[in-house]
């Protein structure tokens, strides 16, 4: 038997531990590639730049599930970082109904790295059920929607929720989410409020929102784990993003390996028996 023909023969157990090898490794010896920044994201990172310290507060809505959370919450983290690093206020809440522990874990894991104060930096409003009907009533009073907030303190009781009354006091909205929740924010929000809105997607729907970019429906777009990564190298914070983007990398050059060498055995391997079925004759 040839070499190639070996490599056909080869049991895919053997593809199928090498490929966890090279997923595993780069989360414990990072390889620092390169992570260059597209202009989506830096327009998002900007766009929250540009938020003023100690004053109207960033809307931010954690719209995921742990499903599409390994791609989502590095985003997430990301950007309470960004905003917690120059003291811009955060609201959070969510749309989606297995989000309300994801949220909070998020924002209470920066909020421990930032030493910032609930009620004052931050606020965590909770979970509202349904789509159109609360992004609507946001518009209107966010007390008809949050009376109070995910622990059952009232709004008028939260001094950085003082004077915030709807869209008017919230310079941007940022939805995570991995489903249609973006869209929504579009449609309810911006359509006929105005509001600025930025977006972080999975990177399967990120070729969804790029109309939506071009428009200027939404300020800024993070696809995947790679928007992730990139909104990290622009806070200067490497975190999930950054790693899984080193271990993506590497997964996907394995694989483009293995089918140029999958396709040079296969012709070889046909080449040798057609060259061998000419010499019988």
């Amino acid at each position: 038997m040839s070499g190639f023909q070996k490599l056909l023969d080869i049991d895919r157990r053997w593809i199928f531990l090498a490929i966890a090898i090279a997923v595993v490794v780069p989360f414990f010896k990072p390889l620092g590639l390169p992570v260059v920044v597209t202009e989506p994201v830096r327009n998002l990172y900007e766009a929250v730049d540009e938020l003023q310290p100690n004053s109207q507060p960033l809307l931010l809505a954690s719209d995921y599930a742990p499903s599409t959370s390994p791609e989502l919450e590095p985003m997430s983290l990301a950007i309470l970082r960004h905003c917690m690093s120059r003291d811009v206020n955060v609201a959070v809440m969510t749309l989606h109904p297995a989000g309300f522990g994801l949220a909070q874990r998020a924002i209470g894991q920066v909020a421990a790295e930032y030493e910032a104060v609930y009620g004052e930096d931050y606020v965590f409003l909770g979970f509202q059920p349904g789509v159109s009907a609360p992004i609507l009533g946001l518009g209107v009073a966010i007390t008809n929607i949050f009376p109070e907030d995910a622990y059952g303190t009232p709004l008028s009781d939260i001094p950085m929720m003082e004077g915030i009354r709807n869209y008017d006091d919230i310079p941007l909205v940022i939805t995570l989410a991995g489903w249609s929740a973006a869209e929504a924010w579009v449609y309810y929000a911006y359509q006929p409020y105005g509001q600025r809105v930025g977006a972080g997607v999975t990177a399967v729907m990120a070729t969804d929102y790029y109309p939506y970019l071009d428009t200027g429906q939404l300020v800024g777009l993070l696809g995947g784990m790679r928007g992730a990564a990139e909104y990290e190298v622009l806070v200067e914070r490497e975190g999930k993003g950054v790693l899984g983007m080193d271990s993506q990398s590497v997964i996907h050059l394995f694989i483009i390996v293995l089918i140029i060498l999958g396709n040079v055995a296969y012709f070889m391997t046909r080449k040798s028996r057609r060259l061998a079925a000419q010499g019988k004759e």
